[in-house]
C-alpha cells in the first residue's frame, strides 16, 4: 500500500500560474480548467466569468487580488494550480503561494517580454528555490516577439531561458508551433476551442531555424546533466539518435534541478499551445519526491532534522492562507509535506503553541468547495475549525513536534485612519478589522494612543481601498477612511546608553527596578536585536524576559514622531533588584523607560519608505516624465527604448508618489504606465522632518 501511494505521489504537481498584471494568468488558468474537463464552459476575464476570480472586486476590476487553488486531472496526473494575484499590491498572495508550490509556470506577455512586475514574481521564485516553466503567451497580438521576450528573460532575470517550441508565424498570423524535442508542427483548429490539433511536418521556411534551435536544446541539455555521458556522447556524434524519453528525462533534470527553464509558446485566449503546456508540467515539474526532504526543527531537541515526503511519516503541514467564506466560516489553507490529515484530527500548532482540531476538510475549486475525509502528503488542504492558526503556522502531529521554516512579509508602507459611520458599525468594525488582518499578513490595524483613532496599514493604496470595498460588502460595515498617509518608521544614527532606576514607594510594598541599557544602531534592513549581557545574577533570570519585553513594546513607539523605532541592537548590561520590592512589571516598566532614555540621546532620525517605480510611456514624452520624477525627490536608476516606447526606473519617496497615476495620464496624453513597488527606509532630509514633527507634536 505504502509504495502504492509512493508511486502516486509522484504523479502529484502542486504549481503556480505567476506573472506580471495582465499577462494573461487568470485566461490560461480557465483553458486548463476547460481541457482537463474540470469545466465545460471558458470564462473570461474581460466578461468578469473566470472561474478563478470569483471575487466581487475581481470581476469589476478585471484582476486577480487574492491566489485560488484547484485541483484538476491531466493523463493521469493529480495538479494542484495555485493562480496568484499579479498587481504588487497583492504581492504577499504570490510570496506565500511560492512558499508551497513545488513548480512554476512564469507568463511572459510575448509583445511586453519581462516586465517589472515579473522581476519581482522571479525573484520571489529564486528566494524559495521554485524550478520554472516558461511560457510567451499572446503571440497573435500585435508586435508579438518570441525571441525577443526570451531575449529578455535571460537579460534581466538571468534565467536560462532555452525554447522547446519554435512559433508559426506571428500576430494574425501566428498558426501553431514546432515541438522541438519531436521535430513535429502542430496546427492548432479553432472551430474545436484548441482542443483538436493536427501534427504535420515543418514547413520548409523554419527547418533550418528548427534544427539549429534544437541542436542548441540538446548542448545545453548535455551541460547539465555531465553524469550521463552517453547523452553527451550521442548530442556531439549523432544527435538524430536521441530518443524523445531521453531528451524529457533531461529536460526534467534540468528543471527539477533549477538549471534549465524550457520556453513554450502559444495564445491562452486563442485556445492555442495550453494543452501542451500541461504536458510539460506533467512532464517536466517535479512532484513532492523530486522535491525532497524538507527542513524543519525538532523541538523536543532543538536541532535540525529533514522531514521524508511519505504517508507513513508523522504529520507536518503549513498554513499558507486564510480566508474567511461567508458560508462556512474560516477557512485555512494548508499544505501537507509529510503524513496525512484527517478529519477531526487533534494537531498541535508548534508556532503559536497550543492544540487545535480539524473539524472539516474541503479540497477547493475557487470558492465551490468539496468535502473530504483525508488528505496526503503533498495534497493542499482547506480546514474549517482552526481557531488559532494564521499564515505561515506550522501544524503537526503531537507525536513528533516540529516547526518549519517561517514566511517573511514585507512592511506595510501606507496607512489611513478608519471610523464607523455610526455606532450600530463600530463592533462591526472591529470584527471585520480582525477578521481582515488574520487573512492578510501585510494589512497591519493599530490605535493611535494620543488621538485614539484606528490606524489600517497595507502595501498600496490599492491594497487599502480593495479591504475597505470588503468591509462594506462581506462584513456590511459603513465605514470612513482618512487620506492615505506615509507608514513612517525611526532610528538612531549614534551609540548612548541610559540607567535607568524605578523606584515607587508608595504605602506597603514598593516597586524597584535598576536597568541599564546600551544602543547602537544596526545594520539597514537587519531589524531590531534585543540581547541581554547581564553575568553574575545582577537581575534574576526570572527578571530578564520581562525586561525584554518591556523594551521590545518601547520599540514600538518613536521618540521624535512616536513611529515605531527599526535597526536598532539593544543590550542589557547591567542593573541591581531589591529582595522584596522588585517585580517582573517593575522591570517590565524599567526597561522600557531605560530604551526611550538611551534612543532620546542617541540622535534619532525619521525614515521614509523609498518605492521602486518603473515608468513606461512613449518616447515623445520620456524628458516630462524624467523631469517629474526628478521633482518628487527621484532617483533615476536606468532608462531604455524597445521598440518606441521608454521604460524608466527609479527610487522615489512614497510621499511624493500620492495622486502620480493622474500627472502621469496628463503628461503622456493617457498613454503612460507604471506599477510601483516598496524598496527600502531611507533618512528623510532635514527640513521634511522638521514638518513631520511639527505637524505631530
Amino acid at each position: 500500500m505504502a509504495e502504492n501511494r509512493q508511486e502516486e505521489l509522484k504523479k502529484v504537481r502542486n504549481i503556480g500560474i505567476m506573472a506580471h498584471i495582465d499577462a494573461g494568468k487568470t485566461t490560461t488558468t480557465e483553458r486548463i480548467l476547460y481541457y482537463s474537463g474540470r469545466s465545460h464552459n471558458i470564462g473570461e476575464v474581460h466578461e468578469g466569468a473566470a472561474t478563478m476570480d470569483w471575487m466581487e472586486q475581481e470581476k469589476e476590476r478585471g484582476i486577480t487580488i487574492t491566489s485560488a487553488a484547484t485541483t484538476v486531472f491531466w493523463k493521469g496526473n493529480k495538479i494542484n494550480i495555485i493562480d496568484t494575484p499579479g498587481h504588487v499590491d497583492f504581492t504577499v498572495e504570490v510570496e506565500r503561494s511560492l512558499r508551497v508550490l513545488d513548480g512554476s509556470v512564469a507568463l511572459f506577455c510575448s509583445v511586453s517580454g519581462v516586465e517589472p512586475q515579473s522581476e519581482t514574481v522571479w525573484r520571489q521564485a529564486d528566494k524559495y528555490k521554485v524550478p520554472r516553466i516558461a511560457f510567451v503567451n499572446k503571440m497573435d497580438r500585435m508586435g508579438a516577439d518570441f525571441f525577443e521576450a526570451v531575449h529578455t528573460m535571460k537579460e534581466k532575470l538571468h534565467a536560462n531561458a532555452i525554447p522547446v517550441q519554435c512559433p508559426i508565424g506571428a500576430e494574425s498570423e501566428f498558426k501553431g508551433m514546432v515541438d522541438l524535442v519531436r521535430m513535429k508542427a502542430l496546427y492548432f483548429h479553432d472551430e474545436t476551442l484548441g482542443a483538436k490539433w493536427d501534427e504535420a511536418d515543418i514547413p520548409e521556411d523554419l527547418v533550418t531555424k528548427c534544427r539549429e534551435m534544437r541542436q542548441h536544446l540538446l548542448e545545453e541539455l548535455a551541460t547539465i546533466d555531465e553524469e550521463n555521458e552517453s547523452f553527451m556522447h550521442k548530442v556531439l556524434e549523432d544527435p538524430d539518435s536521441l530518443s524523445e524519453e531521453e531528451i524529457h528525462a533531461a529536460i526534467r533534470k534540468g528543471v527539477c534541478t533549477n538549471r534549465f527553464n524550457p520556453v513554450l509558446c502559444g495564445s491562452a485566449f486563442k485556445n492555442k499551445g495550453v494543452q501542451q503546456l500541461l504536458d510539460a508540467v506533467v512532464a517536466w515539474m517535479p512532484s513532492p519526491v523530486d522535491r525532497g526532504r524538507i527542513r524543519a526543527t525538532d523541538l523536543d531537541t532543538e536541532e535540525e532534522i529533514f522531514l521524508e515526503p511519505s504517508d507513513q511519516e508523522p504529520l507536518a503541514a503549513l498554513v499558507f492562507k486564510i480566508m474567511t467564506d461567508p458560508y462556512v466560516g474560516r477557512l485555512s489553507y494548508m499544505r501537507i509535506y509529510s503524513g496525512m490529515l484527517t478529519k477531526g484530527t487533534a494537531l498541535l500548532n508548534t508556532t503559536k503553541g497550543g492544540e487545535e482540531r480539524v473539524s472539516r476538510l474541503l479540497e477547493m475549486h475557487a470558492n465551490k468547495r468539496e468535502e473530504k475525509e483525508e488528505f496526503h502528503t503533498g495534497d493542499i488542504a482547506a480546514c474549517i475549525g482552526l481557531k488559532k492558526a494564521t499564515t505561515g503556522d506550522t501544524l503537526c502531529s503531537p507525536k513528533r513536534p516540529v516547526l518549519l521554516e517561517k514566511m517573511e512579509f514585507p512592511e506595510p508602507v501606507i496607512s489611513m485612519a478608519i471610523e464607523p459611520k455610526s455606532k450600530a458599525d463600530r463592533e462591526k468594525l472591529s470584527v471585520a478589522l480582525s477578521s481582515l488582518s488574520m487573512e492578510d499578513p501585510t494589512f497591519r490595524v493599530s490605535t493611535n494612543e494620543e488621538t485614539g483613532q484606528t490606524i489600517i496599514a497595507g502595501m498600496g493604496e490599492l491594497h487599502l481601498e480593495i479591504l475597505h470595498d470588503r468591509m462594506k460588502r462581506e462584513f456590511g460595515v459603513e465605514s470612513n477612511v482618512g487620506k492615505p498617509e506615509v507608514a513612517y518608521k525611526e532610528t538612531i544614527t549614534v551609540p548612548a546608553g541610559a540607567q535607568t532606576k524605578f523606584v515607587k514607594q508608595s504605602g506597603g510594598r514598593g516597586q524597584y527596578a535598576h536597568v541599564e541599557l546600551e544602543i547602537r544602531p544596526n545594520e539597514k534592513g537587519k531589524g531590531n536585536e534585543v540581547v541581554s549581557k547581564i553575568v553574575g545574577g545582577v537581575i534574576p533570570k526570572e527578571y530578564i524576559q520581562p525586561t525584554i519585553k518591556g523594551i521590545e513594546e518601547g520599540l514600538t513607539t518613536g521618540i521624535l514622531a512616536g513611529y515605531g523605532l527599526v535597526d536598532m541592537v539593544v543590550e542589557i548590561v547591567f542593573g541591581s533588584f531589591h529582595e522584596v520590592d522588585s517585580s517582573e512589571m517593575a522591570f517590565k516598566i524599567c526597561g522600557s523607560m531605560a530604551l526611550r532614555e538611551a534612543a532620546k540621546k542617541a540622535k534619532p532620525v525619521i525614515l521614509e519608505p523609498i518605492m521602486q517605480v518603473d515608468v513606461t510611456t512613449p518616447e515623445s514624452h520620456m524628458g516630462d516624465v524624467i523631469g517629474d520624477l526628478n521633482r518628487r525627490r527621484g532617483q533615476i536608476a536606468g532608462q531604455e527604448s524597445v521598440k518606441g516606447s521608454a521604460h524608466i526606473s527609479a527610487k522615489v519617496p512614497l510621499r511624493e508618489m500620492f495622486g502620480y497615476s493622474t500627472v502621469l495620464r496628463s503628461t503622456t496624453s493617457g498613454r503612460g504606465t507604471y506599477v510601483m513597488s516598496p524598496s527600502h527606509f531611507e533618512q528623510v532630509p532635514v527640513k521634511i522632518q522638521e514638518e513631520i514633527v511639527k505637524k505631530l507634536g
